[in-house]
């Protein structure tokens, strides 16, 4: 398994660790998510596949992951959007926040997770050890399904998918 790169709460690499290993002792990470939007503003999501050591066969944002040691951050997002959805597309930053929970399975994700946003038109080729479905949703259904059903999503987008909509909605960002 990869390294994952450790941080203090500002964001300062103070170490590395094997991935699963800074899970299992819930160690403060450097983490990103994607989420790439069409042009009618719709979130590509993806369902990760049951193969996942947490959080598996839940519906999340279009990607995310960890930067290796000595990886670029956007650099590792976008390698990593390829690898996960054959997807190729530019990243722009949005903002980062903190989070830590703890899974059934005992895993602890405790991450700084920053937020990419981009734009992406087209159906995605993803990798089926990586994502077992994908759909194209717009801000109303996902905020509708989520209150409606909110074991279906992963943690961590639950907790940031409303900043990242409400910027979309209100920034030209894009």
């Amino acid at each position: 398994m990869a390294n994952v790169i450790l941080v203090d709460s500002k964001d300062y690499p103070i170490g590395t660790m094997e991935k699963l290993e800074a899970h299992q002792k819930g160690v403060l990470h450097r983490a990103y998510s994607v989420f790439l939007f069409n042009n009618n503003n719709e979130l590509l999501l993806q369902k990760r596949a049951k193969g996942k050591y947490h959080s598996s066969d839940l519906w999340s944002n279009t990607c995310c992951s960890h930067p290796e040691p000595g990886e670029h951050l956007t650099t590792s997002a976008q390698n990593r959007l390829l690898e996960e959805m054959g997807i190729t597309t530019s990243l722009q930053s949005l903002f980062s926040f903190t989070y830590k929970t703890k899974f059934s399975n005992g895993l602890i994700e405790h991450e700084l997770d920053h937020v990419l946003i981009g734009r992406f038109n087209a159906s995605p080729l993803p990798n089926p050890a990586e994502a077992s479905d994908w759909k194209y949703a717009s801000l109303k259904e996902i905020s509708n399904e989520v209150k409606e059903n909110p074991e279906a999503y992963t943690f961590w987008f639950k907790k940031i998918y409303k900043r990242v909509f409400k910027y979309i909605l209100l920034s030209n960002i894009f």
